[in-house]
């Protein structure tokens, strides 16, 4: 088992809200609570340290994070664009990385996404990404931090989908089809 020690969290909330009429996701009220906070209460204790991509309301998302970063490419480039942000914060060997609109992830995620990176072998997965049974859920993932270097030549040569860049990547995905609906996300305004 990975130790919390060594493991780095990452709530992706750096989008645009193209989809949300331009409203910030992350800051969107669920069941009382903005979607941050429901993400936050999840991931937090199954971490050493949280940080948060965000390119717009760094002090509501302070409130959630130990650090919060913001793109260094502009114009709202993709998640990849966050990762690569965060990725010069990542000072442990794993990164596990979530969406912020994502209010009902499972208790266990850090440890199930973490099992198939223990092995320490050559040939061993870099990445392992949740599939609820039905679809990849390509950004609830856990991620060797030396991986992380691939991305910016990656995105430089104008790449942007998490799914290619983890097939150009030792990946594996983990069964979460006994939680389906733990990944039930929120993209658009009821």
């Amino acid at each position: 088992m990975v130790s919390k020690s060594n493991i780095t969290g990452l709530i992706l909330a750096g989008g645009a809200g193209r989809r949300m009429n331009g409203q910030d996701k992350g800051l969107v009220t669920w069941q009382g609570k903005p979607l941050i906070a429901h993400v936050h209460q999840c991931l937090n204790p199954q971490v050493a340290e949280l940080l948060i991509s965000c390119n717009r309301n760094h002090a509501r998302y302070q409130a959630y994070a130990d650090r919060t970063i913001a793109d260094s490419r502009r114009n709202f480039q993709g998640p990849l664009a966050g990762l690569e942000a965060a990725s010069a914060h990542v000072q442990t060997e794993f990164l596990v990385v979530v969406s912020c609109d994502m209010p009902g992830l499972p208790a266990d995620l850090v440890d199930r996404l973490t099992a198939p990176l223990w092995s320490k072998q050559e040939s061993s997965p870099e990445i392992s990404y949740a599939h609820d049974g039905i679809r990849a859920q390509y950004l609830c993932a856990a991620i060797r931090g030396k991986c992380l270097n691939s991305l910016t030549p990656y995105l430089d040569a104008g790449h942007r989908t998490v799914r290619d860049w983890f097939a150009s990547r030792r990946s594996i995905r983990v069964d979460f089809a006994d939680t389906p609906s733990s990944f039930t996300n929120f993209n658009t305004l009821a």
